[in-house]
């Protein structure tokens, strides 16, 4: 966004009431308005109050239960046990308790969500952001290369990297962030060429001002909105496959208990104990929801044309 137009945009505005007298509104910030715009979108509150209980339960969580993600009961009462006062979520069929072990797995499926952003984060804005700014043959390069990668189906591409890598939980971050960066380096691209056009950045050349200070300084702050939002939305989408790795044998190794992999357990005693599966499948729906829901009004909060 042009510094004129931000400066513009926020400054005081000057109303008429019923009564002839002209009052100003206070002057705001472009973030102290985008939060001011989220507060009002209910879905997304409520998407981003599950999305802060889901964090504080995968943190603190485990430390209320009288039992570990590995603790063993392999008696007849310990063993596929469904939901009791002393077993919320029952038991598997090795007598541990599922409870637990879902907020162990919220842990990992978190953390590669997060993780596995960060580097589709760091990875898109680099590439996204040279591309867009050098323009002419490396441009053309650059998202011919992009549009061959997203040509092929990128969950084979995850396989595929997983096979090479072997099973475990760095190794997921790294194929998951390797992988699904496409879209990140298309949306910084577009506000790149946008961007690049306006008045300051032409100013800032006739001063003498490099190629870097100009990305670094003017373009990619001027973008952060759609970034953020992008990486918001990146990390359900990571959850989502790391779980399907994990359910066909290629994510989390044992003994971690990720989402993925609890109900790849709980599916081979569906008929029998259906709880098995229903919870980690109700916590990977529900988070995903949440932060889908989160990441569409955190879009429409940061979208200029969307201030009232």
């Amino acid at each position: 966004m042009e510094a004129g137009t931000e400066m513009e945009l926020f400054q005081p505005l000057q109303r008429e009431n019923e009564e002839g007298y002209v009052f100003a509104q206070p002057a705001t910030t472009y973030w102290r308005d985008a939060w001011r715009r989220l507060k009002r979108n209910r879905a997304a509150m409520v998407g981003l109050a599950v999305i802060v209980f889901l964090v504080f339960l995968a943190l603190f969580g485990p430390y209320f239960c009288p039992y570990s993600y590995s603790d063993q009961d392999l008696t007849p009462e310990g063993i596929n046990q469904p939901p009791s006062w002393r077993h919320w979520f029952g038991t598997d069929n090795l007598g541990r308790d599922l409870f637990v072990r879902v907020l162990y797995g919220a842990r990992i499926s978190l953390a590669v969500g997060v993780f596995a952003s960060l580097i589709i984060l760091c990875i898109g804005v680099i590439y996204g952001g040279i591309s867009g700014y050098l323009g002419g043959k490396v441009d053309n390069i650059m998202m011919r290369v992009v549009d061959v990668i997203y040509g092929i189906p990128l969950v084979l591409v995850v396989i595929l990297l997983m096979v090479i890598l072997q099973p475990g939980l760095k190794n997921v971050m790294i194929a998951i962030g390797a992988t699904y960066w496409i879209q990140m380096a298309r949306i910084v691209r577009g506000q790149i060429l946008s961007l690049k056009e306006q008045d300051y950045v032409m100013a800032a050349t006739a001063l003498g001002a490099s190629r870097r200070r100009i990305l670094l300084r003017h373009l990619i702050p001027n973008s952060i909105g759609p970034i953020i939002v992008t990486a918001t939305l990146s990390i359900p989408e990571a959850i989502f496959t790391e779980a399907f790795l994990s359910f066909i044998g290629l994510g989390v190794a044992a003994p971690m208990a990720s989402w993925g992999a609890l109900a790849s357990e709980g599916v081979q005693s569906l008929r029998s104990y259906p709880w098995q599966l229903l919870f980690p499948g109700l916590a990977i729906c529900l988070t995903m929801l949440a932060f889908n829901f989160f990441g569409d009004g955190l879009r429409d909060a940061l979208d200029p044309w969307m201030r009232r």
